[in-house]
């Protein structure tokens, strides 16, 4: 892989202003057609978040106003909510994937996802012209519009949505699958929000990188410069305090004291693009850095925004060196050494996590295949249908994901599968 390139020492970061918007936008057309959209967020001043009905105008006025952008429906909530993809650019090799607010009581994210669409969709600027020159920008803005509604962590049915990404039983996790399959994104950036515990617990902005063992070293190392360097620098560069995700800090002397998350769990979204060969970056910022208000909801969403423009600036630089780690991984089969079901890259897999005693695949009778055909599927799992069942075999590019899904010694498993050493 060659090399990641370092931000400048100067901000290189995307600052798409509204006078770029305008730019964008053309100058014959009707003075209220010239008018950026704007979210409800914006029109309030932060006051309260944008509604759903809000962003479904927003992104229907962008689309209509905007010839880079399509928005299409991928998925529907049990309560019968849609969930979008929006695309802006031209479809590129290079794909980057923003995720924003799966946990639907963290707006922030959702907010700097929303008018990332819109200062993309119309700016004329030369680092907008630069992204987007060979990269296409999806983007999922409510993942979980069901918990954004009721102001929950979980969707409808109180599920967390980033605790579904290998068993998939949510609708709004196999949405986010079959994207994941069908777009093969580069980078997934992953948008969150923390409560802060004083006095351990106190950045502004914290992020994480793929951790489980099974992730490509070239995808996990890219990742990880992306979380710790470029992402944290264009946030320090505005002023915000930065860290690892899930780390208690000690403050007198800022040496890590205990770690409350963060672990290589491969059904958080962050290890699961990882596991599937893209760089994946959860970026968290904090809810409660003062009172609550309009002015503590702007920064919450400003810490966002400057966080995710040093993801489009890495993405701008390094788009040869990603696209050359990610297209080695999912081009290998996995290579031939052991394969864990647990740890991370701070935590050696556990007694019983590593499996030395690799067997040649895995055997479905007819009612497991049944069970977990369509979520093999969504996953883009090579598998053999036999009429005995489904035989899926170890070697393949997803091979680090197969025992995850399959094996007795994972902990989410898919279905009961019997390791077979002999291949049909």
């Amino acid at each position: 892989m060659s090399t990641i390139a370092r931000p400048r020492a100067r901000n290189t970061a995307l600052v798409l202003a509204a006078a770029a918007v305008l730019i964008g936008i053309n100058p014959s057309a009707p003075a209220s057609a010239r008018i950026p959209p704007r979210t409800g967020f914006e029109q309030r001043a932060g006051s309260s978040w944008t509604t759903e009905a809000e962003e479904t105008s927003f992104l229907t006025t962008v689309r209509q106003r905007s010839s880079r952008v399509a928005v299409e429906r991928i998925g529907t909530t049990r309560k019968g909510r849609p969930l979008r993809l929006v695309r802006v650019g031209e479809p590129r090799e290079n794909v980057l994937l923003l995720i924003c607010s799966q946990h639907g009581d963290e707006p922030a994210g959702r907010e700097a996802c929303l008018t990332t669409i819109r200062d993309l969709a119309f700016g004329e600027d030369p680092a907008t012209r630069r992204l987007l020159a060979r990269t296409t920008v999806l983007v999922v803005p409510t993942a979980n519009p069901d918990g954004l509604a009721a102001g929950t962590r979980g969707n409808s049915e109180n599920a967390d949505i980033n605790r579904d990404h290998i068993v998939l039983r949510t609708a709004e996790a196999r949405a986010i699958a079959a994207v994941l399959r069908d777009r093969q994104p580069d980078i997934v950036y992953d948008l969150h929000e923390f409560l802060g515990d004083e006095p351990y617990y106190t950045r502004d902005l914290l992020t994480l990188w793929p951790r489980h063992p099974g992730v490509d070293p070239a995808v996990r190392a890219a990742s990880k410069s992306l979380a710790r360097t470029d992402v944290r620098a264009a946030a320090e560069r505005a002023g915000f305090t930065t860290g690892d995700y899930g780390i208690w800090i000690d403050p007198r002397t800022g040496v890590p004291v205990r770690q409350v998350a963060g672990d290589g769990q491969e059904r958080i979204l962050r290890n699961t693009v990882g596991l599937k060969h893209a760089l994946g970056v959860l970026a968290e910022t904090r809810v409660n850095p003062a009172p609550p208000g309009p002015a503590t909801n702007r920064r919450r969403v400003r810490a966002q925004l400057t966080a995710l423009h040093g993801a489009l600036a890495f993405t701008t630089r390094n788009v040869t060196a990603v696209e050359a780690a990610t297209t080695a991984a999912r081009a290998g089969d996995g290579g031939t050494g052991p394969l864990a079901v647990g740890g991370a890259d701070n935590a050696p897999p556990r007694r019983g996590e590593t499996i030395t005693d690799l067997p040649c695949g895995y055997r479905l009778d007819p009612t497991e295949y049944a069970r977990a055909s369509e979520r093999l599927a969504l996953h883009g799992i090579e598998v053999h249908p036999r009429k005995d069942g489904a035989f899926v075999p170890l070697r393949q590019p997803l091979r680090s994901l197969v025992p995850l899904l399959l094996d007795a010694r994972a902990a989410h498993p898919l279905a009961a599968a019997v390791p077979l050493r002999r291949c049909p």
